[in-house]
């Protein structure tokens, strides 16, 4: 067969993943504080992109109402931007107005004094005034000291010679958040070219600071050293600090061997080993604490349904300056590379702002579908929590279920019954007794922890009793799995449950 050239010509279709796609499925996932983040990036960029006041902002309306077991979808508002100053424009007019009314009582200009000047900052828009409003009141919030600055604090009064004071700062400085040291000393000893002996000497003296159990290796030390701060480690509690492995296994009758105490005493020393902390650096904030800030609101609308919102102040404020473009535009330069500058930057001003009025449009449709899918719960409660997945909120809203996926990922819903990640709402189906309505995971859960936090002393439940409850409940539901949700939810067996009562319960009638 001879070989030879030809020319074919043939029309495929693909898929292409552009860059703007991509960034698109990323805004989906993205938080509203990663979104926030990104969004100022990109207005730093780009000049023709700019935040919005918040006054009559055009935004997606974010709102839906809909009678149970129906839905509808969010309309967002069109932008008008032409009616809106630019950011110059209103930065001008913020520092150009007005300085012939700032001192009205003053017959020419003059210094004013302290008194003055505080009465007319609290009279500023923005400021501390009498109405209490349009400040922000995490620019008063007092700096949190943290675990490592207090030891900090405490060791020049613990020690003088500047060696081991280099040395206490490197041992603090290996605090974890619970306060604990978790490399060995001798590597620690290594490290600093010193021997193990004077490192430990130096270890054993911090461990008298505050708080009583820092510093220590284990926790078996941690709690040894709380209870030498009390003056209550004699022989019989330092028995008992050496063997919390048999106490997390509720064996009593050995505990009471190996310390040589009858049961009272032994209750008696179990509830002084339940006042100390077995995480003595909790109580110090390492990092600043944030509140979840919800993307969907729920609220029970007049009709009888449920109002879907999203939370405005999740939502981005971010619009595309016309104006400033068309003024550049016939004003600046023809040089190509300006025209190509300007043109790139109102195309990805333009994408920005659809691709966010896209993610909100989508997070309220996944969030309607979710209500309407989960009427019972918010109704009735957490044992009426209906099994979902993905595919069925991916198919009523038309929707790919790697979206709904990226959608629920890190978003919130306040909902009457509190607040809850979207992901919560997704449980696994668990089949009923003769063929009856499925019951959702999370129910069957919820369920088998009533059953337990509801047991008695002398009546405590073991895997079987449990499944038998369940069978007669109509929930289909095989021990082991009864053991693995047991076991997930941190509850432990009925031996170790039965022991744990009636300690408890000899306790509360000693």
């Amino acid at each position: 067969m001879a070989l030879s050239a030809s020319l074919h010509l043939r029309q495929t279709q693909s898929l292409v993943m552009t860059p703007q796609l991509m960034q698109s499925i990323q805004l989906l996932q993205m938080t509203h504080l990663e979104l926030s983040q990104f969004i100022a990036i990109e207005v730093e960029k780009n000049p023709l992109l700019e935040f919005s006041s918040g006054d009559g902002a055009p935004e997606f309306d974010g709102g839906a109402s809909f009678e149970r077991d129906t839905g509808s979808d969010a309309h967002p508002e069109d932008h008008d931007s032409d009616r809106r100053p630019s950011q110059t424009e209103r930065l001008s007019e913020a520092l150009d107005g007005g300085f012939d009314n700032v001192y009205q009582d003053d017959s020419g200009p003059r210094k004013a004094d302290a008194p003055e000047l505080l009465t007319q900052w609290k009279s500023m828009p923005g400021s501390l005034g009498e109405s209490g409003e349009a400040y922000d009141l995490d620019d008063f919030v007092a700096g949190q000291v943290t675990l490592k600055e207090h030891v900090a604090q405490q060791v020049p009064f613990l020690l003088h010679d500047p060696v081991e004071i280099l040395v206490a700062r490197h041992l603090t400085d290996m605090l974890d958040d619970a306060g604990y040291i978790e490399q060995a000393l001798d590597e620690v000893a290594a490290t600093l070219g010193k021997d193990t002996a004077s490192v430990e000497r130096i270890l054993i003296q911090l461990q008298s600071l505050d708080p009583p159990g820092i510093f220590a290796r284990s926790l078996g030390e941690c709690l040894a050293l709380q209870l030498k701060a009390r003056d209550r480690f004699d022989p019989a509690m330092q028995a008992l600090v050496k063997n919390l492995e048999l106490l997390a296994r509720r064996d009593f009758q050995s505990l009471k061997k190996l310390c040589g105490v009858d049961e009272e005493d032994l209750l008696d020393m179990l509830a002084e080993i339940r006042t100390l902390d077995p995480k003595p650096g909790s109580g110090f904030e390492s990092s600043a604490t944030e509140s979840v800030v919800p993307d969907v609101i729920i609220q029970a609308a007049p009709d009888g349904g449920w109002m879907v919102e999203l939370n405005p102040e999740t939502l981005p404020r971010v619009l595309v300056n016309q104006e400033y473009y068309q003024h550049v535009s016939t004003t600046a330069s023809h040089d190509d590379t300006d025209q190509s500058f300007l043109t790139e930057c109102l195309q990805t001003a333009n994408w920005l702002t659809r691709s966010l009025d896209q993610r909100a449009k989508t997070i309220m449709k996944v969030a309607t579908e979710i209500v309407r899918q989960q009427d019972a719960f918010l109704t009735r409660g957490i044992d009426h929590l209906r099994p979902l997945n993905l595919k069925t909120v991916a198919d009523a809203i038309k929707m790919h279920e790697s979206t709904v996926s990226r959608v629920t990922s890190n978003k919130y819903m306040l909902t009457p019954r509190g607040l809850f990640e979207l992901k919560y709402f997704f449980t696994v189906s668990i089949a009923a007794v003769e063929g009856g309505e499925a019951h959702s995971a999370e129910s069957v859960r919820h369920r088998i922890r009533v059953m337990i936090q509801g047991e008695e002393p002398e009546k405590v439940l073991s895997d079987d009793d449990i499944v038998d409850s369940l069978k007669a409940a109509g929930i289909d539901l095989a021990r082991r799995t009864v053991a693995k949700y047991r076991e997930a939810m941190n509850i432990p067996s009925s031996v170790q449950r039965r022991r744990e009562k009636r300690a408890a319960a000899k306790v509360g009638a000693a």
